[in-house]
């Protein structure tokens, strides 16, 4: 690793998903997104569902991009580790597929019975939106 380079990790509770050396990471942290680079002030940060970018070499575009829903971010000067409730590289989402879980959610919304049971099915809504503002860039409301 060079001193251009953090160290960066990404888990989940299936897979450690990312271990490498990257130029940057901008990652969706509670209070917005922030960028890591090398030398970064030592925080922890809870994370929203999002997308974590990478990028290597100082490159404008990013080599790899991941959907989490949610966690949290170490961050030291030489480090950054992000444990992730959920993570997906995004090219493995289906557009298709989470349209379609939109639709079906909307029905079960429909059949809730009590607050508990809306709030569940509405935590699912948002990250089926969070994943689908993920593979097609848009915002999705």
């Amino acid at each position: 690793m060079s001193s251009q380079t953090i160290a960066f990790e990404l888990v989940s509770p299936e897979a450690r998903l990312v271990s490498e050396p990257v130029s940057m990471a901008v990652i969706p942290g509670e209070e917005g997104e922030f960028g890591v680079l090398p030398q970064h002030s030592a925080l922890v940060s809870s994370l929203k569902a999002g997308v974590v970018e990478l990028y290597k070499d100082g490159s404008k575009t990013p080599f790899r991009k991941i959907f989490i829903a949610g966690g949290f971010a170490d961050v030291t000067a030489m480090q950054c580790t992000v444990l992730a409730e959920q993570a997906i590289n995004v090219s493995d989402l289906n557009q298709e597929k989470i349209e379609q879980e939109l639709k079906n959610l909307a029905d079960d919304m429909g059949l809730a019975k009590d607050d508990l049971e809306k709030a569940r099915v509405q935590r699912r809504i948002d990250l089926a939106k969070a994943k689908l503002s993920a593979v097609t860039g848009k915002l999705v409301a």
